[in-house]
């Protein structure tokens, strides 16, 4: 049985990774979802074990210190992290994950698993992306700022991915990237 692929989407905070991660998911449900866990609160609408794992600040940091995670990274004050085991149990069964994941996961996931296929969802336009984050309506004109100055930050580290895919239309962005998916399992030289 050959191995499945570890797919890491992952791009700008406002970006739509959320939105377009479940709209893949319904197109492509043979693609399992990694639950990540956090330290931030949940959003409005958002199940522990289904969005994220919610854990308190210490949880977080003894899964950390008992090698519990893929990856593990703070952004804007709250920690983000993978759990390893069922990432490497689901590539190991034949079947396909995709984590979601900020920027700064994900570059630590490829110095891990350089063989996953990292996707970089990208905004049509800086505005845009402004008003996104302005019209989730939960954080501070402070915190949009600083998002904004980070996800400039983030785009510019765009060369360390194998696909760049713009998020202008949720359908478009999820039909690119599935066929990401599909011509990486036709390739002869994996």
């Amino acid at each position: 049985m050959s191995k499945g692929l570890l797919v890491v989407l992952s791009g700008p905070s406002g970006v739509g990774k959320g939105t377009v991660c479940s709209a893949l998911r319904k197109r492509v449900p043979e693609l399992i979802y990694s639950v990540s866990a956090t330290t931030r609160q949940p959003r409005l609408g958002e199940e522990h074990g289904v969005n994220y794992f919610f854990r308190s600040h210490e949880e977080f940091l003894n899964m950390i210190a008992e090698d519990q995670l893929l990856e593990h990274a703070e952004y804007v004050g709250n920690y983000y992290g993978t759990p390893r085991d069922f990432v490497e149990k689901t590539i190991n069964e034949g079947r396909d994950i995709i984590l979601e994941i900020e920027v700064q996961g994900a570059l630590k996931v490829k110095e891990k698993f350089p063989e996953g296929i990292f996707v970089f969802l990208l905004p049509p336009s800086l505005d845009e992306l402004k008003d996104r984050i302005q019209g989730r309506g939960t954080e501070s004109q402070a915190t949009i700022d600083h998002r904004m100055s980070v996800a400039v930050d983030e785009i510019s580290l765009l060369e360390q991915y194998d696909y760049a895919v713009v998020n202008d239309e949720i359908d478009l962005a999820c039909k690119r990237i599935e066929s990401i998916i599909i011509a990486e399992h036709c390739k002869i030289n994996k």
